[in-house]
């Protein structure tokens, strides 16, 4: 919930803003419109608490952390902003995470001789699958619409950016562009490129398509699954709130 009466009412939207941009490394969606955002508060002096709270209560801890230190990293952008505190919510490690992340210390420095190699490898590793399921819903998208594999091989950035789409193919040549900078870090030259920076092939883009389309399935399986777990523990924690507000209640004879 947030304060927004003891602070200015825009500046509840720039955090806002700021979370929106954090993704889950595996799922390449934001944090808030996966619903792990469960409460945000303002202090006038210019401080903000941030409450997540993710699907299960053993989510992976590398995850857990490189998503709190993304929020924390985020908001502190905001130039009115004095600190930021980003708290883990019903997790076994959330003291662990919540700490490390309070002081700005990495993951190793966390964890210790627990934590298996850094986080910079694992976002990587996700930016890049984050890269090939954007690059694969555009492809597909503007195959369907009918434009052939040798015209969009051949495109360049600024044709790409100039080309005649609909409002989803807008949005999804925006995304993709995001993240095809991972892999290719000039902001010009062939617009569709593999994960290694090497041009796509006309007469290989349907067995192209078909690989990456494995890496959206998977991907879109484990973001239904996080969704419906979180549900779920949603749904038990309003239970459990229900319950304890009962209990006195019944013992007064109120029901």
């Amino acid at each position: 919930m947030i304060a927004a009466d003891r602070v200015k009412p825009d500046r509840a939207a720039q955090v806002q803003a700021c979370l929106a941009t954090v993704m889950d490394p595996e799922l390449d969606e934001s944090v808030t419109e996966l619903g792990f955002v469960s409460d945000v508060d303002l202090l006038p002096d210019g401080e903000v608490h941030v409450g997540f709270r993710l699907p299960t209560y053993w989510c992976a801890v590398n995850f857990a952390f490189l998503m709190a230190d993304d929020m924390r990293q985020a908001v502190q952008r905001l130039p009115w902003v004095t600190r930021v505190q980003v708290h883990l919510h019903d997790h076994m490690y959330a003291d662990t995470i919540n700490d490390g992340v309070a002081k700005g210390a990495g993951f190793q420095a966390a964890f210790g001789g627990d934590a298996e190699g850094g986080l910079e490898g694992l976002r990587q590793t996700f930016l890049v699958k984050a890269f090939q399921r954007r690059q694969q819903a555009l492809l597909q998208h503007l195959l369907d619409a009918g434009h052939t594999a040798a015209e969009l091989v051949a495109l360049d950035i600024g044709g790409l950016q100039d080309l005649a789409v609909d409002g989803d193919g807008r949005r999804l040549v925006e995304r993709y562009l995001e993240r095809r900078g991972v892999v290719v870090g000039a902001s010009s030259g062939a617009a569709f490129v593999d994960a290694t920076g090497a041009l796509l092939a006309a007469e290989a883009l349907p067995v192209y398509l078909r690989d990456l389309r494995r890496v959206s399935i998977n991907t879109d399986f484990n973001g239904a699954l996080c969704r419906g777990l979180l549900e779920v523990r949603d749904r038990e924690l309003v239970a459990q709130a229900i319950h304890i507000v009962r209990r006195p209640l019944d013992r007064i004879g109120v029901t």
